[in-house]
């Protein structure tokens, strides 16, 4: 059983790239301990009364006035940094992984009926996606932020805020899983297999749900991987920005946004752990697309 699954391409690829390794590990690890957080981390960053402004602005255990209890020193409020970054990536990855799934579903399902239906609808949904593109996914998620500020009453605004902004990185992201599934789909509904079963009277919901949808798997699968990564980012840029989480739920971005106050008075941990643990996760998750998409396209490797 071994033998044979080392003959596998994909074992036998990953055996042999060092980067995609590495970027297994860091992110097995970064996402077990988001996922573990409440087990694992030292405090509840989110309870007050696990939390002491005496033990504010401590140094990591490593330099002069650090304290063994906190290993990678505290923040302002007097929080233990490395259980505020466990809870901090997993309100991050929570939401980047929500946003991921709405943008999977409606990019794949607009893609796929655009290239199996074409015509006007084709046109439709080309348009639309144009015009996104033509627009940083960050000024679109600031734009459906302003829209929902507007629309909603204020008192619901800080109780819809995971939703907002999960919607909002959903909505800038459907574009590149839509015009990919629309350009596999072209390539596979000349194909045989399509022509059978449009020949034996299968529905066209069916057709491109049973038969397309399995053969375009491969490409969906790197940029959801590539996505991902770039949805933690947009997670983090608006709640460095001051619209995405509020300050009392310490997501990555809020965590660098405060830090940001201490960077030249010295407490230079506030910011820079969480930041690099940031780039780690975002870089590690990009190195296992790139690895991904070598493997589904071995023309690119």
């Amino acid at each position: 059983m071994l033998t044979r699954l080392m003959r596998n391409e994909g074992v036998w690829l990953f055996t042999r790239s060092p980067a995609a390794i590495l970027a297994a590990i860091a992110t097995l690890a970064i996402v077990a301990g988001a996922a573990f957080a409440p087990w694992i981390a030292p405090t509840n960053p989110y309870d007050l009364a696990s939390f002491s402004l005496i033990d504010g602005l401590l140094p990591p255990a490593w330099e002069d006035g650090g304290s063994p209890r906190f290993l990678l020193g505290t923040d302002d409020q007097g929080r233990d940094m490395l259980s505020s970054i466990l809870y901090g990536a997993r309100l991050s990855l929570s939401i980047a992984a929500m946003a991921m799934a709405v943008a999977l579903l409606l990019g794949v399902g607009l893609g796929l009926a655009a290239g199996y239906l074409g015509g006007r609808f084709d046109a439709i949904v080309m348009r639309i996606a144009d015009v996104q593109l033509a627009l940083p996914a960050i000024l679109t998620a600031l734009l459906i932020d302003g829209i929902s500020r507007g629309i909603l009453p204020r008192e619901m605004h800080d109780d819809l805020r995971v939703t907002v902004i999960t919607l909002a990185i959903a909505l800038s992201l459907w574009v590149n899983f839509a015009r990919t599934a629309r350009a596999s789909v072209f390539v596979e509904r000349s194909k045989d297999y399509v022509s059978a079963a449009i020949m034996m009277g299968q529905h066209p919901l069916r057709i491109m749900l049973r038969h397309i949808l399995p053969n375009i798997v491969g490409p969906l699968l790197v940029i959801a991987t590539v996505d991902l990564a770039s949805a933690i980012l947009l997670e983090a840029t608006l709640s460095f920005l001051g619209v995405g989480l509020p300050a009392d739920s310490p997501s990555l971005g809020t965590l660098i946004r405060i830090g940001m106050q201490y960077l030249l008075s010295g407490e230079w941990w506030i910011l820079w752990i969480p930041t690099v643990f940031l780039v780690v996760l975002v870089v590690a998750i990009n190195l296992l697309g790139d690895f991904l998409r070598d493997l589904f396209n071995p023309g690119m490797r």
